[in-house]
């Protein structure tokens, strides 16, 4: 009867409780979208960014200067792109011990804001002063500011939001008047009527970075414009004797702007071209048109020519000076030359018009050529312009076609698609105008080639970027920098009214005006009265009306922000040194920010702003394509942000090789996101499998921890250099491939996968478990860092689960901590060969291969794998394996003895030299050290219902269970657990269970 009752009292106990089950608050399931805001509102309490300043004071510097983005609109997915990037450069940095603040700018000047404000309150002078719309500007950009700094808080970059910089600050915008006094102080001003771009709906001149280049049909023609001397022709030509030829001399011209014939000064031919003289017979009769050899064939197939000969031929320089007659104007023109004409297309002969075109302008300044402009700043024809007077330019195309035939010079014409320049904010095409502007000149104080020898000093990344700018100094134009609007920065400087001379106390009084505008804004210029600074001078100044280019607002922040915060001020003692580490921005700023604040900063300091620039790609949807709310392939940050979360768009950020286009969809960040996962659910199960585990009191030292724990560390302090050198490199694809790899394979698929049975089944106290949690704690340490920079809201909210550290408690935040230091004791005790004696019971050799291991246990995997399809088992410990191994192998896995089978997760795995093989084993792979052959098989004996091992001694042990048995005393022996092996009966009831190895 009392057998009867101990047995029935043996089947109601629960080894569940035997246990260590993982449990941690950390949630499963992310929830980002909600929980990011809470992590966003801890921050601003604990005032994180300040916090962290106070902290890295003293710390070597890092600045990454903010390229100011327009107030204007809300963010797009290129902003998120651009500041997360940032945000994880200045964050890897920070948590390298380096001081790296972060201010944040916007651009709030220019067109744009004036063009949203006229639709809400009217133009300037129709419906409000200027006064008034300086001030609704201001107040509109200030509400951009707001909406787009809320949406960057929201996707977790860290920084001075509450202290940005703003280009219409009254001291900013003092600072880029002062700017422009240091420029003209160097000499790089000066005044012209030069073509530049000119958007018409705009009313003005366009910078280079405003420009856009779009496909565009066009009619493009063929022109005659009449030699005028026929014998001085013939002297300069060489000809076929006999073949003087007849009926009237052209050169002929080709131009896909017809409308710039009104402007036309001369027909430039190239020097070093041949050129024929051909008699042929057209549509248009018997004629002799002269145009270049290398494009005879292609012309006369254009118009439809079939009978024509040579009957003469020369250089381009041969023909230099000859008079011709304007299509249809009586105007003479020259024929000039120059290197600007190839046979690309055309003719080889080139209508020049200096008013609408920058070469045409530089080859007719050889020539003093007039600069003749008869279009007005609406894109008409002004007034008094012979036959086209009032026409709209781009529409005035068809009547200049109308009078080239009637005056019956018109040779052909066709329409072509081809890239024309566009207003990137209009969309529209624009013209090439010259009208009086001020400019920054490239050439006049040798600006083009310092600006150049500037740029070999950088490191652009991707190197690429150094090829790139260089070809975009090198031939760019002279820097308009003058704009005639309202809304703006005034060049603040007064004119001679006859001589046009610049006053000769320009310097002076650009600072009596930089004091003013300190403090009252730019409206101090405008509603400055010129006799209180120029006295009895002033009726002989004017005040120059025109507005700054906003690119030079922001390209001279390195003077206007780096040099006047003293947060952003590196150390360095000579005004000869870059101001900022790194600018950041993408690949169109070459021609915009990058080269506006490079070519500023050389014209007043003669070297670069920034050590090193990286640029990287435009978004573009999974096929490659731009994206666009037509096409519908829009991905909007904010909707990604409120369904998925921040950290996924900051991961795919961080994922992508940013030196390219990046491709983003939904699909893709639905892929990243199950990328995300695998990284959250490695550090729940990190931080699951360290509850009870306080460091203070368990952390195991490096030389008493088990072998295979001291090999996880390793691991994770050699992936920690890897790491740290590529937020280095800012290769942060490697790191999201480097942490994802670690995390499903290293941990996932090798180590997590085989500690779980020492995690749970050893007691809560041994070693064994202490060990794998020392491990897994030290792991957590590093990963939680690897991971901050991009992964942040949740990297700090596992931060907030994490055991205090040892000696102090755990900081507020991740952020304010740097790269976790590994013990290099780890990494030197599980690789040398020689241990003391203490260490030998728990070490491997140093030849053990762990790399050969986890291969081997992929092999036997793969036989697992198949047995289990063929139903012969359910999971890996429902069998048993033997490897049979070459000598080597052999005696590198026998080191392991019988904890060989924890490591393959099987519930018995024995080795045998391959000699001795049977038949029926299948060969693995061969290793250097030796071949492998596999035999997998189900187990025959009872299954361990606490560790679900099968072994031989399931049920055979006789002990009492003390605190688990009603009667802790029995009157005789009995198997106390009869369906427990006794490996764990040790770890409930007796001594617990030894491990040395895995």
């Amino acid at each position: 009867m009392q057998r009867e009752t101990i047995v029935n009292e043996i089947a109601v106990i629960d080894y569940k409780n035997t246990l260590n089950l993982p449990q941690t608050d950390f949630p499963m399931k992310a929830n980002l979208a909600g929980r990011e805001a809470e992590q966003l509102k801890r921050w601003q309490e604990m005032d994180l960014y300040r916090t962290l300043r106070n902290k890295r004071t003293g710390k070597k510097k890092f600045v990454l200067h903010d390229g100011p983005p327009y107030a204007n609109g809300d963010i797009h997915i290129g902003h998120a792109v651009n500041k997360v990037l940032k945000d994880i450069i200045v964050k890897s940095r920070s948590m390298n011990g380096w001081d790296a603040p972060y201010v944040p700018g916007w651009d709030c000047h220019g067109l744009p804001i004036e063009l949203m404000v006229e639709k809400k309150i009217g133009k300037v002078g129709a419906k409000v002063d200027a006064k008034t719309f300086r001030k609704a500007c201001r107040d509109y950009a200030h509400t951009q500011v707001d909406r787009q700094r809320q949406d960057f808080k929201r996707l977790g970059i860290i920084g001075d939001w509450d202290h940005p910089y703003l280009t219409m600050d009254f001291k900013t915008e003092a600072d880029i008047i002062r700017a422009l006094g240091r420029i003209i102080a160097k000499g790089h001003l000066h005044k012209g009527s030069k073509p530049v771009h000119w958007c018409t709906d705009c009313g003005s001149a366009l910078a280079e970075a405003e420009v856009e280049y779009e496909d565009k049909t066009s009619s493009a023609i063929d022109v005659r414009f009449a030699v005028l001397d026929e014998p001085a022709l013939a002297a300069r030509l060489q000809h076929v004797p006999g073949h003087e030829g007849h009926g009237p001399i052209s050169v002929v011209i080709w131009t896909t702007t017809p409308w710039t014939l009104p402007a036309n000064q001369a027909v430039a031919l190239n020097a070093e071209l041949d050129y024929v003289l051909v008699q042929c017979d057209g549509p248009h009769g018997t004629e002799r048109l002269l145009l270049a050899e290398g494009l005879l064939k292609n012309a006369m197939a254009r118009y439809g020519i079939e009978n024509y000969h040579v009957i003469a031929d020369g250089h381009g320089s041969d023909l230099e000076g000859l008079k011709l007659g304007h299509p249809f104007y009586d105007r003479e023109v020259p024929i000039i030359v120059g290197e600007h004409v190839t046979l690309e297309a055309g003719t080889g002969a080139v209508h020049t018009a200096p008013a609408h075109g920058q070469e045409d302008y530089v080859a007719g300044a050889r020539y003093n050529l007039p600069v003749n402009n008869p279009v007005g700043a609406d894109g008409k024809f002004l007034p008094g312009t012979e036959l086209f007077a009032g026409e709209y330019v781009l529409k005035a195309n068809d009547r200049v076609i109308e009078v080239l035939k009637s005056k019956g010079t018109l040779v052909h014409v066709e329409a072509i698609r081809h890239s024309y320049p566009h207003c990137w904010r209009h969309k529209t095409p624009i013209i090439f105008r010259a009208t009086p502007q001020w400019f920054i000149s490239m050439d006049q104080q040798g600006l083009r080639e310092k600006a150049l020898a500037a740029i070999r000093n950088v490191k652009w990344i991707p190197d690429w970027g150094r090829a790139r700018i260089e070809g975009m100094v090198k031939n760019r134009p002279d820097w308009c920098i003058s704009r005639q609007r309202t809304w703006g920065v005034p060049m603040a400087l007064f004119v001679h009214k006859e001589s046009g001379v610049l006053h000769p106390r320009t310097a002076e009084l650009i600072e009596a005006v930089a004091q003013r505008v300190e403090v009252g804004g730019i409206d101090a210029w405008f509603e400055l009265d010129t006799t209180e600074l120029l006295g009895a001078e002033a009726g002989d100044y004017d005040k120059v009306s025109d507005t700054l280019d906003v690119w030079f607002d922001s390209g001279v922040t390195h003077s206007t922000v780096l040099k006047q915060r003293k947060e952003l001020k590196l150390p360095l003692t000579k005004e000869e040194q870059f101001l900022a580490n790194m600018y950041l921005e993408g690949s169109d700023q070459h021609r915009g920010w990058f080269q506006s604040s490079l070519l500023t900063s050389v014209a007043m300091r003669g070297v670069a702003p920034y050590e090193a620039v990286l640029t990287h790609g435009f978004t573009v949807d999974a096929q490659g394509m731009k994206m666009s709310k037509s096409k519908g392939n829009v991905v909007a940050p904010q909707q990604v942000v409120s369904t998925l979360g921040a950290d996924i768009l900051r991961l795919w950020v961080a994922g992508t090789d940013y030196s390219a286009e990046m491709g983003v969809s939904d699909e893709i960040l639905k892929r990243t996101a199950d990328s995300y996962r695998r990284i959250r659910n490695t550090a729940r199960f990190l931080l699951a499998n360290l509850n009870g585990f306080d460091p203070q009191n368990d952390l195991v030292a490096g030389e008493d921890m088990i072998a295979l724990d001291l090999w996880a560390v390793g691991r994770a302090q050699q992936l920690q250099i890897e790491i740290c050198a590529a937020y280095e490199t800012c290769e942060f694809h490697l790191i999201y491939q480097k942490v994802h790899n670690f995390c499903s394979v290293d941990l996932g698929g090798f180590y997590l996968d085989i500690i779980k049975d020492r995690q749970y089944t050893t007691q809560s106290g041994s070693l064994a478990r202490r060990s794998a949690q020392t491990a897994m704690y030290h792991i957590l340490e590093g990963l939680v860092r690897w991971i901050a920079p991009i992964l942040s809201f949740t990297a700090d909210e596992i931060w907030q689960h994490m055991p205090a550290p040892v000696k102090k408690p755990r900081s507020e935040s991740v952020f304010l901590e740097e790269w976790y230091l590994f013990e290099e004791i780890w990494k030197a005790q599980y690789t040398r060969g020689e241990f003391t004696p203490k260490e030998k019971h728990r070490r491997l050799p140093g030849d053990f291969n762990w790399d050969v291991l986890v291969a081997v246990r992929d092999e036997v995997k793969k036989e697992l794998e198949k047995l289990r399809i063929a139903g012969g088992i359910g999971s890996s410990l429902d069998a048993e394996v033997d490897l049979w191994c070459d000598d080597r192998l052999l005696k590198m896995l026998g080191m392991l003895e019988d904890e060989l089978r924890f490591v393959l997760i099987t519930s018995y795995a024995r080795i045998h030299p391959a000699a001795n093989r049977p038949a029926d084993t299948v060969w693995a792979v061969a290793f250097e050290q030796g071949e492998l052959w596999v035999k997998v098989a189900p187990s025959a004996h009872k299954k361990c219902i606490r560790c679900w091992h099968h072994r031989e001694d399931v049920g055979t042990h006789s002990a009492a269970a003390p605190g688990i048995l009603p009667s802790a005393t029995l009157a005789h022996p009995c198997a106390a657990h009869p369906e427990i092996c006794g490996r764990c009966v040790d770890n409930v009831s007796g001594a617990g269970e030894q491990r040395r190895y895995a």
